[in-house]
């Protein structure tokens, strides 16, 4: 499948763990594993070959980066999250329904979640998105096109934000970057943004799917506010603050912990 990455339970794990804490050393990774230092080697050495770490004095760290990680990466932090997030979003999709999916790695595991669904009609400037759609021969797929930004698989710029515009779905899928305090949503590029506000512009229900860590994550280009979504898939109960904001709004919340 495009754009699927073939690494191991443990080594997503580790990817995670990394990324949480910026370094770890080899020992300490065997020694939570309950492994050898010759096996987690590997698992390190297969994550910085893919680009998702990279060696350093006695163990690994995150890889330099300006602005979001990079789509590999994102592909794996996480991931248990992200499929609990996407089975809450399939339990609320029913066949026959037209959805619009935006560019990112939940969306994108969303859409694995629905390929049991029969008769969706997909729209989208997600490469990942359409690819593992098509894969159910009753769904029916239309892309963006224009520009394709390589390593994500997505189409930006004009074309994408016009595209949307074109139909009326039934809902609306995509993520963001990061939340503030304030409850705006943010990316790190404008066309990401101009993107996801026509798909909000243009569905009848809005589904905002993000795991805990995107709640006070930074990003630069703000683009509307969690208020103005109809509802939001997390795998946690939302923060309190971000629950207070909420209050009064016609905004719904499905965590996962909630759902157990």
């Amino acid at each position: 499948m495009l754009g699927q990455i073939d690494i191991t339970r443990r080594q997503a794990e580790i990817a995670d763990i990394v990324q949480r804490s910026g370094f770890a050393s080899v020992e300490e990774l065997a020694e939570r594993f309950e492994v050898t230092a010759q096996t987690i080697r590997r698992d390190v050495n297969g994550l910085c070959e893919l680009g998702i770490l990279r060696r350093t004095h006695g163990g690994v760290e995150p890889p330099a980066s300006a602005g979001n990680i990079h789509y590999s990466t994102r592909q794996i932090l996480n991931l248990a999250q992200k499929k609990l997030i996407a089975d809450l979003v399939a339990a609320d999709v029913h066949d026959g329904q037209s959805l619009a999916f935006s560019i990112g790695t939940t969306p994108e595991i969303v859409m694995q979640a629905l390929t049991g669904h029969e008769g969706l009609c997909v729209f989208t400037n997600n490469l990942n998105v359409a690819f593992t759609a098509s894969a159910n021969p009753s769904c029916q797929v239309t892309i963006a096109g224009g520009r394709l930004r390589p390593g994500d698989r997505d189409v930006v710029g004009r074309s994408a934000y016009d595209f949307f515009t074109h139909y009326k779905v039934d809902i609306g899928i995509f993520g963001v970057a990061g939340v503030d305090e304030e409850g705006t949503l943010l990316d790190f590029h404008e066309d990401e943004v101009s993107a996801r506000q026509s798909i909000l512009a243009n569905c009848r229900k809005s589904f905002l799917v993000l795991d805990h860590s995107k709640f006070g994550r930074t990003a630069h280009v703000r683009g509307g506010h969690i208020r103005d979504v109809s509802c939001i898939y997390t795998d946690r109960p939302v923060p309190q603050h971000i629950q207070a904001l909420l209050e009064g709004s016609e905004t719904r919340v499905v965590a996962a912990q909630d759902t157990v």
